[in-house]
């Protein structure tokens, strides 16, 4: 990453001679910084809450996985309105503001859910958690306004981060360029060292010493990543909001649908309206043959009037071919986006159903009888990720650049499809493991008894560590290729929009997980096998469960495949030159 980015840009609009001050690493030390205390004060605190919610709110291992998996999935929904808004209205310096405080906020009530008594229901005595007196209305208002504010804040974090830190290179220069991926790389790499630490240390403290302590402390974090990202406020370059871009794909679908009965032309290219500002941000897109039936939207009639400056009167009636190619790129993108839906619903497995195989396998390390904290297993999935980041990025890329020429040493779509075949891979092993703890569990002596009256395996727990090195893998080739690749597909005002794409297909996978456990568990306990997903893991058959979760994967494989070999690239090289783009960002309106 380079050392400094403090070159000044002229603006060569003679209405705005104000010139922008490029602060680079020394501006997103902050940012970095501020993303790194958020992570370590939340994600060990989200990855233990399915702990949280059977042992202190008393609830069933079935309601809290759904409860999880609805909160999840609404925090993964929320960027895309946190994209809108920071895109049309706030910006993205306001918005990474405001929800740093709204999420510091969640922090601090879901601590006094479990400091205050009155919060939460009397703790239960009894292994049959059936017995157990639940929470109240008024505890689970409480709690709920805690995961309110939680989603609020990812909301506005989750799309404006990476966007906001790239905001402070220059992407006009060589050096603004090499900075902004090199962002990228140190970006992952201090986000996997900051869930490294809270899934280890926090969870330890929320699960062995006292929960009051463990939420406590991850608030503390969260204020002082708020004061973190308030100090570096002077040097950050604040972009201003041009309005929502989504204004021109509504205007792009309402003049095709009212043009839809119009013939287009022999040659599109040539005879549609072709208009561009001269201050538009986005790089030029040539036409395209694709999704022909927004062409009309560029069809010139007798009744379309044409301003001074060459634009459209009215844009709701006459589009130009650089709009169509524009939204083009957004539907080329949905199918690819519809497919990381199955392939994430695989990764979540191991955020939910694998704590609850932990809690009923043999957690002690040595002779000390000292036990890891069910959730902190998930370090497993972050060490591989943080292992195979450098590994990909420094030793892979390179020699597949030799062989293949490409930039990127293979297209970003080879590289979410090898993620995709990674996870069915992973959803296999999780299967054949469970079968082996369960089987365990019902032939061999077990290891007592867990709160929920389930018998703890044998089986030791880091048999559980293999699946979790896959789903590492996993997220390095598919979720780091996704958010590259919606960053570099989407059109360059789209960019918040292209990071909340990513979690949008998290929120998906968290519903479709949380509706197929639901759907699973009864329509199996109305069978004579039983229930695939019990409160006991021993009288059930979750390894069936994975091994239908893999089988849907080899259908999204295929599918996958199709839309792969149909996809255009936004461009030849598959890369946005911001080279070319680079000049006209500089003259966006800084705040």
């Amino acid at each position: 990453m380079e050392n400094k980015e403090n070159k000044t840009t002229k603006l060569s609009d003679d209405h705005e001679p104000e010139a922008i001050n490029y602060r680079g690493v020394k501006a997103i030390s902050f940012i970095i910084g501020n993303e790194t205390f958020e992570k370590i004060g939340t994600m060990g605190t989200i990855s233990n809450l399915l702990v949280y919610l059977t042992s202190v709110f008393n609830m069933k291992s079935i309601t809290a996985a759904t409860l999880i998996n609805i909160f999840q999935g609404t925090s993964n929904m929320a960027p895309l309105l946190g994209a809108f808004l920071s895109d049309t209205y706030f910006g993205r310096y306001k918005t990474l503001a405001f929800a740093s405080i709204s999420s510091f906020l969640g922090m601090a009530v879901l601590t006094l859910t479990a400091a205050i008594s009155k919060l939460h229901p009397p703790k239960c005595s009894t292994s049959d958690i059936s017995t157990c007196v639940g929470p109240t209305a008024w505890e689970l208002a409480f709690l709920f306004s805690s995961f309110g504010f939680l989603v609020i804040g990812a909301g506005g974090i989750r799309p404006c981060n990476l966007a906001f830190g790239a905001d402070q290179f220059n992407p006009a220069t060589e050096s603004g360029q090499k900075g902004i991926r090199s962002f990228f790389n140190w970006y992952y790499f201090t986000f996997t060292f900051a869930v490294m630490v809270s899934v280890t240390l926090i969870v330890y403290i929320q699960s062995n010493v006292n929960w009051a302590v463990g939420l406590g402390i991850p608030a503390g974090l969260m204020l002082f990543s708020c004061i973190l990202f308030f100090m570096g406020s002077r040097l950050y370059v604040k972009v201003k909001p041009e309005g929502s871009p989504l204004t021109s794909v509504a205007q792009v679908l309402v003049a095709a649908t009212k043009k839809r009965k119009l013939t287009l032309p022999d040659e599109p290219s040539f005879s549609l309206f072709n208009y561009m500002p001269d201050n538009w941000i986005n790089s030029k897109l040539t036409h395209t043959d694709q999704f022909r039936f927004l062409d009309k939207s560029a069809i010139m009639i007798p009744e379309d009037q044409i301003n001074s400056d060459g634009s459209a009167v009215n844009p709701w009636k006459l589009c130009s071919i650089q709009q169509v190619e524009e939204v083009k790129c957004l539907v080329r993108v949905m199918p690819i986006w519809v497919s990381s839906i199955i392939f994430l619903t695989a990764i979540v497995q191991q955020d939910t159903y694998v704590v609850f195989q932990a809690l009923q396998s043999d957690r002690r390390l040595g002779h000390g009888g000292f036990k890891v904290p069910a959730a902190s297993y998930t370090i497993f999935a972050m060490l591989s990720l943080t292992l195979c980041i450098p590994i990909y990025d420094r030793v892979m890329v390179p020699s597949l650049r030799k062989l293949t020429g490409k930039q990127g040493g293979i297209t970003l779509l080879q590289r979410i499809g090898i993620g995709i075949l990674l996870s069915l891979i992973l959803m296999l092993v999780s299967g054949l493991v469970e079968g082996h703890r369960r089987n365990l569990a019902l032939t061999r002596p077990t290891l007592g008894i867990t709160s929920k009256g389930g018998a703890i395996s044998s089986m030791s727990a880091l048999w559980l560590a293999p699946q979790l090195f896959l789903t590492g893998i996993c997220q390095c080739f598919n979720c780091i290729g996704q958010i590259e690749f919606y960053y570099k597909q989407f059109p360059e005002n789209m960019r918040s929009i292209a990071g909340s794409f990513f979690f949008l297909g998290l929120a998906g996978s968290s519903y479709l997980n949380g509706f197929l456990v639901s759907l699973v568990h009864h329509i199996t306990a109305r069978t004579k096998a039983g229930d695939w997903l019990p409160e006991d893991l021993n009288k059930g058959k979750l390894d069936y469960y994975y091994y239908f979760i893999a089988a849907l994967g080899f259908i999204n494989f295929v599918y996958f495949l199709v839309c792969a070999k149909w996809y255009r690239y936004k461009a030849d090289d598959e890369t946005i030159e911001l080279s070319d783009t680079g000049k006209k960002q500089t003259e966006k309106l800084i705040v």
